[in-house]
């Protein structure tokens, strides 16, 4: 192509983002990974009370608990960043929430009640949960920089930084307490 229609190609592409006729395709698939992490923060807040409820470490129920009230300023965030975009928060359904939360379920049916093994099973499949979401706030928050949106990506790290302390939370709450538990269990025990 010769150097004046790549001139020109760009010039037009350059005033239908001006005029706003149309997103670039990096933004539009921001805003859509942020309406599968907001369905999937907001899932969440009706799987947390579940596990709590079948947790049977009061250490373990008290971090669980603490994750949901972080959960619901998780969810403010997201609302805040939907309304700095001048978007509507909308919540897409994401595949990979409802199928750790699926797991999550199945792990604590095929474990036995009052058991330090299903604690250890809760806290794996609350792990999953904080790995996805620190894949998904720590790429969120990098696509933000980089469409230039450093409030929102500001945002996005806030979030990412609670994700993290969350898994190293659970990792300490396993390492130190109920990984020992559940290897001297037997089933007579439980």
């Amino acid at each position: 192509m010769p150097k004046t229609a790549t001139k020109k190609a760009t010039a037009s592409k350059s005033s239908k983002k001006q005029q706003g006729e149309t997103e670039p395709m990096l933004k539009e698939f921001f805003y859509d990974s942020l309406k599968d992490i907001y369905w999937a923060e907001k899932h969440l807040l009706k799987a947390l009370p579940k596990l709590n409820k079948a947790a049977t470490s009061d250490t373990l129920k008290t971090a669980l608990t603490e994750h949901l009230e972080e959960t619901k300023i998780q969810v403010e965030r997201l609302e805040q960043v939907f309304e700095l975009l001048g978007e509507k928060a909308q919540a897409k359904k994401c595949d990979a929430m409802e199928g750790l939360s699926k797991e999550a379920d199945s792990v604590v049916e095929d474990t036995e009640d009052g058991s330090a093994t299903r604690d250890v099973a809760i806290i794996l499949a609350c792990q999953k949960v904080e790995h996805y979401e620190i894949a998904t706030y720590g790429g969120l928050a990098q696509l933000a920089k980089t469409l230039q949106l450093e409030d929102i990506a500001g945002i996005l790290e806030e979030t990412l930084v609670e994700e993290k302390a969350a898994d190293e939370k659970l990792t300490d709450i396993a390492e130190n307490d109920i990984n020992f538990q559940a290897a001297d269990e037997t089933e007579e025990e439980a």
